[in-house]
């Protein structure tokens, strides 16, 4: 039983990473639309002020990786045969060629386009797939990459209350962006698609991850 309480919250940990990552691309597909595409665009209008804003998701995602992270690494699961991110790896191989192959786009600007179809999603999720596997076993890839992340640690636990500020303020934008995504969407039930429901979904958990976060000072305890 104590195995399976553990096995599901390495599965939780890893979810949030998935989502923290799900979260950048989703906005830079939708910053992709207004800066390039469709120049004129505004996302979500009148209720989200300026899809600028999607820059600040990005931020919280981004900061809620290694909160996520560490909660998987606290956890003793074990590996089978390999670390983990020698799977990541061999996801992210297997993706990269999958979308080369098999999909109408670029591998390079697989998350910048505009493209619902199956095959092009399903190449976008097992991309991120292999990333969160890789973060999630970052430290173990080499002693130089586990040197350079205590380096970021250490610097991130001098100024661990600036970035918990940083996490609430960003996680509260992120819940702006839910609530006028959200708005938007009652008003234009054409807009109403699987992509903008993982859209709202995604930043919602982001939000309360930052927000969850915050409150367990999980900044302030990189070292613990």
């Amino acid at each position: 039983m104590g195995q399976l309480c553990v096995l599901c919250k390495k599965i939780f940990s890893v979810s949030l990473l998935f989502n923290a990552l799900l979260t950048i691309a989703c906005a830079i597909g939708i910053m992709a639309g207004f800066y390039w595409v469709f120049p004129n665009w505004r996302p979500f209008y009148p209720y989200l002020v300026d899809g600028n804003v999607f820059w600040v998701a990005i931020a919280a995602a981004a900061i809620n990786i290694f909160p996520s992270a560490r909660l998987g690494r606290a956890l003793h699961t074990g590996r089978f045969l390999f670390h983990h991110y020698f799977y990541g790896f061999l996801v992210l191989f297997c993706s990269a060629v999958y979308v080369i192959v098999f999909t109408p786009v670029s591998l390079f600007t697989i998350f910048l386009i505009n493209n619902a179809s199956v095959v092009v999603n399903a190449g976008r999720f097992f991309i991120l797939g292999g990333l969160t596997l890789v973060l999630d076993d970052l430290p173990d890839v080499s002693k130089k990459v586990e040197s350079a992340l205590n380096w970021l640690k250490a610097k991130a636990h001098r100024g661990g209350k600036i970035v918990l500020v940083a996490q609430l303020v960003t996680g509260a934008v992120s819940l702006y962006l839910f609530i006028a995504i959200c708005l938007s969407l009652t008003q234009n039930p054409q807009w109403v698609t699987l992509a903008n429901f993982i859209l709202i979904c995604t930043v919602l958990a982001t939000s309360i991850t930052s927000f969850v976060s915050v409150k367990r000072k999980i900044w302030l305890k990189t070292y613990d």
